[in-house]
């Protein structure tokens, strides 16, 4: 009997998920809210969210050959990185500064991904970074927005004018002028509970980010419904502070990231910058390792090396 036993190394449980299966469920979420987007904004999403994913495959291909790396268009992370950041991106770039597309493109692909190594190298989500790099950058062409079904520029949007009252309804659907796929509250949490539903993530991370955000918010006197669906709360909780490379495997690991998150964008949204989601998620992706390191749980019999 014991001729039969066949020893062999982890992981033991296979599943018949692929990289490009998680992704496609990915870019199957996002699509009500990128459609919405094009409702909005017109042609000017429509061609943003374009020029990002084409230049975002693109520069894969060309980063796999230079780096010598495998090509992996086809496991659609490239497809879904661009599309993240054409849904971070104001519509009022569309025209002459498209050109800033294709930089973001370029440093969420080239320098933040495949310069690391490739897909599960970054340490770091591409399309949060490349976000931060064209704030940074261009600070003046990143918050002029177009307000919804009109071109008529904004540079005020709910979060950097408190004078600006808006109805629950209008919160929902993002009749504002702000990014084109931040707004769209109800179809990304839609696009959330389809991946939830997939098993393709799960709800700790968006609870507490969302949910520490909110409670933070009623205890420094704002309004939390207010707080959590204005700017990119609910776009960088549900899908880009879950990104499987730059997030925690634990549960508890998960919990303390999403805390992490909420907390450090109430304080900056309080006082250094007026949207702070990009920066808590690029924050706290680099407090991953750390996070990992005490809430992995070590394994039956495990004894510390001597020193």
């Amino acid at each position: 009997m014991t001729n039969k036993l066949i020893v062999s190394s982890s992981p033991h449980i296979h599943t018949p998920d692929t990289t490009s299966s998680i992704m496609l469920d990915v870019i199957v979420s996002l699509l009500p809210a990128s459609a919405f987007s094009i409702v909005l904004f017109g042609w000017r999403a429509a061609l943003i969210i374009a020029v990002c994913v084409i230049s975002c495959v693109l520069f894969e291909v060309l980063a796999c050959k230079l780096f010598g790396h495998d090509i992996t268009i086809r496991d659609l992370s490239a497809v879904v990185t661009g599309l993240l950041l054409a849904l971070n991106l104001p519509s009022s770039i569309a025209g002459k500064n498209i050109w800033m597309a294709v930089v973001g493109s370029f440093v969420a692909i080239f320098i933040v991904k495949q310069m690391f190594g490739g897909l599960g190298h970054n340490f770091v989500n591409p399309a949060i970074a490349a976000r931060i790099v064209l704030l940074v950058s261009f600070p003046v062409q990143m918050t002029r927005y177009y307000a919804p079904f009109s071109n008529a520029v904004t540079e005020a949007t709910p979060l950097s004018n408190p004078q600006v009252h808006l109805t629950l309804k209008e919160l929902l659907f993002g009749t504002y002028g702000g990014s084109i796929g931040e707004t769209s509250v109800l179809l990304l949490v839609i696009g959330g509970l389809y991946l939830m539903i997939r098993g393709i993530i799960k709800p700790i991370i968006p609870v507490t980010f969302i949910g520490s955000v909110a409670l933070l918010t009623l205890i420094t006197g704002g309004d939390p419904i207010f707080s959590i669906c204005s700017g990119g709360v609910m776009l960088g909780a549900i899908f880009m502070a879950t990104d499987y490379v730059t997030s925690p495997t634990t549960n508890l690991g998960k919990a303390i990231f999403g805390l992490g998150c909420g907390i450090i964008t109430v304080i900056v949204r309080s006082g250094v910058a007026v949207e702070g989601v990009s920066y808590a998620i690029l924050f706290m992706n680099l407090l991953v390792p750390h996070i990992e390191r005490i809430t992995v749980r070590k394994p039956f019999g495990w004894e510390a090396p001597e020193k």
